[in-house]
């Protein structure tokens, strides 16, 4: 036995070898302790996720395990994945295979949530490919939510208290009674309009305003009172749901509180500003009247002293008169 440790010790070839033996068993060995459950449980499920694209995985920074439980979640869903391929077959964008899994992970994506909405929406009988369900991840949209609202709709509250801070819209119909009115519009998601589509700011801003206008075209406030439908069905015909991300399936008035008479406060305002300005004219008038007294009476005073003075000059007269013996008896 020690010869042969004499012989290995002395030829360089051998030690290198041996040492690059021990290495790789050493990396194999770690490897196995760090990815080998990993791995097994992936095989166990049909992951079809290999020792190597593991290691590989970690060399790129990506969180093996979330791909992992990914693929296993996609597989138990029976969604489609490669060992669906059919020989000569091409992967379209339903399919959900490791390399899509790992580039959506790199790309900033949620491959939880992706794989989540996948199957929620094949449970629900929505299609829903791989491809648009990251785009709409990508994109910043909740891509589970979105696939719940398609089937389970949401109620948006129109206005929205949280955002505006009113509990009603308010408009007046064309008899001048004011209607104070909350609605509540029913929307499913349209998920073919989710990237680039409006969100609900955009439907409750167009619903209030097809309700405020839809009211204001109604000849009585009562006719609003008595068929809230006439509403609805005006705006549901405006079609206010294009380019934004919802379907609205209805629109229902959920309270009606009937306002001021705002057409009578508004015709008693102008009567008070017509007899203001009445008033004003009147005032102009009398005060034009006393200064054209005053004027005449300036006159009479102007007349008096002429008359006064013309007066004076008859005694003058009188005696010029006695003097040059001008006066006749």
């Amino acid at each position: 036995m020690n010869s042969i440790y004499l012989i290995a010790a002395s030829n360089p070839i051998q030690i290198a070898g041996l040492a690059l033996i021990v290495i790789l068993m050493l990396g194999l060995l770690f490897i196995a302790l760090k990815y080998g459950s990993l791995w097994w449980e992936g095989w166990n499920c049909g992951a079809q996720i290999g020792l190597v694209e593991l290691v590989i995985m970690g060399l790129r920074q990506v969180n093996q395990k979330a791909i992992m439980k990914a693929k296993i979640k996609a597989v138990q869903a029976q969604l489609k994945t490669e060992r669906d391929l059919v020989k000569g077959s091409v992967i379209d964008g339903s399919f959900v295979t490791t390399n899509r899994l790992e580039a959506h992970y790199l790309a900033g994506g949620n491959v939880g949530n992706i794989i989540e909405a996948l199957v929620a929406s094949k449970n629900a009988g929505i299609l829903l490919e791989f491809d648009q369900a990251a785009a709409i991840d990508l994109a910043g949209r909740d891509v589970v939510e979105a696939v719940r609202t398609s089937v389970d709709p949401k109620v948006i509250s129109c206005p929205d208290p949280q955002r505006s801070g009113k509990e009603y819209l308010s408009a007046v119909a064309k008899d001048g009674v004011e209607l104070k009115v909350h609605a509540q519009v029913t929307v499913r998601t349209n998920l073919e309009q989710l990237i680039g589509g409006a969100t609900e700011e955009t439907i409750i801003a167009r619903v209030g305003e097809s309700i405020i206008s839809a009211i204001g075209s109604a000849n009585k406030h009562s006719d609003v009172l008595q068929n809230p439908g006439m509403i609805t069905k005006a705006v549901l015909e405006r079609g206010l749901d294009s380019q934004t991300a919802f379907e609205i399936v209805s629109i229902d008035i959920a309270g009606a509180v009937v306002g001021e008479n705002i057409g009578s406060r508004l015709q008693v305002d102008q009567a008070e500003a017509d007899t203001r300005v009445a008033r004003a004219k009147a005032e102009q008038r009398r005060a034009e009247a006393i200064a054209v007294e005053q004027e005449q009476k300036a006159e009479v005073v102007g007349n008096q002293a002429n008359l006064i003075q013309a007066e004076a000059e008859i005694p003058k007269a009188m005696a010029e008169a006695f003097r040059t013996g001008n006066i006749e008896t």
